[in-house]
């Protein structure tokens, strides 16, 4: 059984038997568990055990993956003569930890101009980025990776207009992050996806806004101008170091960012663990071979 415990949670319990067998009537049942360092988990103070055999891990870290087995003893007793006969049974449950996805969200958006070599296509962008940042800054969000090409467009049943496509990221880290960070330390991520996630929402708002103005509030045009209905966004995931996703060798949480696996690694930010040309690292969440 595979299961999945987001970083700094309790795992769900951990039952040592299977369905067919908790219907039955167990006579003496022990429970012997062993965690992924081969040692016995009895008396850890990271689990909990109960005397039904139940393993819950408390306080999940990257370290914590790998393999857990139990394995249950107990007794048949015959009917008619009364023999004891002692049975045992194991069961294994690989165990990853993950994190949630650390989004980011790559805009779109295109402007009308009167022709490509146009000085204030330039400056125009400047103060778009300003304006933008602007908007999101009480986020810690900012604009990165952004860019602005001029282009000519033919649009059928008219003549040839010169558009500006404007690309940008809206990034959750923003100078201030990690401040805002600590006081969220175990849910970083999911706070961070948060922000960026109401970043976007309020972009998206601005730009949707330039329609209305155009045409409510404007006698003449300007000459850079939105080109309704142009807006449009894609979500970026990234992974922190040490994680990585695989939607194959863990499609039952193909969005999550799951441990790196003995033998690969994950130096930064990619949503893949690489694998090591010698693969000498024997431990969960490798940053480097």
């Amino acid at each position: 059984v595979t299961i999945y415990v987001k970083v700094f949670t309790n795992s769900p319990f951990l039952v040592c038997m299977d369905l067919a067998r908790s219907h039955e009537e167990l006579i003496d049942p022990k429970y012997s568990w062993i965690g992924p360092d081969g040692k016995s988990l009895k008396g850890q103070k990271y689990v909990n055990l109960t005397e039904t055999g139940k393993l819950m891990v408390m306080g999940f870290k990257e370290s914590m993956s790998g393999a857990y087995t139990c394995t249950l003893s107990h007794k048949i007793i015959e009917t008619t003569t009364q023999e004891e006969r002692e049975m045992f049974e194991a069961y294994r449950f690989m165990v990853y930890a993950y994190r949630e996805a650390d989004h980011a969200y790559r805009v779109f958006v295109r402007f009308t101009t009167r022709e490509c070599e146009l000085t204030a296509n330039g400056l125009f962008f400047e103060e778009l980025k300003k304006i933008l940042n602007n908007i999101i800054s009480d986020l810690t969000c900012r604009i990165v990776e952004s860019s602005c090409k001029c282009h000519s467009v033919k649009l059928p049943d008219q003549g040839l207009l010169h558009e500006l496509f404007v690309s940008f990221q809206v990034s959750p880290f923003a100078p201030g992050w990690k401040e805002t960070c600590h006081q969220v330390p175990r849910d970083c991520e999911d706070a961070a996806n948060v922000r960026v996630r109401e970043a976007r929402d309020r972009i998206g708002e601005f730009f949707h806004k330039q329609t209305y103005a155009l045409k409510r509030q404007f006698r003449i045009v300007p000459t850079i101008h939105y080109v309704d209905s142009s807006f449009s966004v894609i979500r970026i995931d990234s992974c922190q170091p040490g994680f990585g996703k695989n939607d194959i060798t863990h499609r039952n949480c193909a969005s999550c960012c799951v441990v790196c696996s003995p033998g690969t690694y994950s130096p930064n930010n990619e949503v893949t663990c690489q694998t090591c040309t010698k693969p000498q690292v024997k431990m969960y969440g490798a940053t480097s071979c």
